[in-house]
């Protein structure tokens, strides 16, 4: 039998793990409250400034009250979890299965293992309450772009989603204003759906400012 007849004998198969991956997800999360997603590059090595602030933003995000969850792996995951755990909170690694067999990171308390990536995705968006994103590579950006695009196309209800480094982001920023808004493959109004910031302090901000409106509405309605 050939391989490409292999693969079509197999691929039906291959729901039941699917399948598995987002009951385990949704199963998993169940039991925990609102949380926060940190992305960021693997490569940020310890001592690196963005990989401090990310320490420092999981431990405030902590007292807010947010679950702080990453891709459980090295460098700006590691820093949010280190960070989490620090503060005493729920620190969460979605780990993903790669040929270069990603670790969990040691801060890492509540672990969920990952074949797909698209099912990992949905775990991200579906349970978060903002997407931090600091300086990365190709996975980095593919998390973050995810996001935008189902804000813009409303397929999920918009949240923050927070660039951190404004040196790092600007120049993509920029290229996003003079490339895609002139072209007009976006509007100018698709560039508020994300906001960009330096401080760990302003990343609290902004999650606050977007649901602290929410929950005064719910307060009236409630009275």
């Amino acid at each position: 039998m050939k391989k490409s007849e292999i693969m079509r004998f197999e691929d039906p198969w291959r729901v039941f793990r699917i399948m598995g991956e987002f009951v385990e997800g949704f199963h998993r999360f169940s039991e925990i409250g609102p949380a926060v997603t940190i992305f960021g590059s693997a490569r940020t090595t310890r001592g690196k400034k963005m990989y401090k602030l990310a320490v420092e933003t999981a431990e405030k995000l902590v007292k807010e009250g947010y679950a702080v969850v990453t891709g459980g792996g090295p460098g700006i995951m590691e820093a949010g979890n280190k960070g989490a755990s620090k503060a005493k909170g729920e620190s969460i690694g979605l780990n993903i299965d790669l040929p270069f067999e990603q670790k969990p990171n040691p801060y890492v308390k509540t672990l969920i293992n990952f074949h797909y990536f698209f099912c990992r995705k949905v775990i991200f968006v579906k349970y978060a309450k903002a997407f931090v994103v600091f300086p990365g590579g190709f996975g980095t950006l593919d998390e973050c772009f995810e996001s935008l695009t189902l804000i813009q196309t409303e397929r999920i209800e918009k949240f923050p989603v927070i660039l951190v480094g404004k040196d790092f982001w600007g120049g993509m920023i920029d290229w996003l204003k003079g490339s895609l808004v002139e072209a007009k493959t976006i509007s100018p109004k698709d560039l508020n759906i994300f906001k960009l910031v330096d401080t760990s302090d302003d990343v609290i901000k902004v999650i606050r400012e977007f649901y602290q409106p929410k929950r005064k509405k719910r307060n009236v309605k409630r009275s």
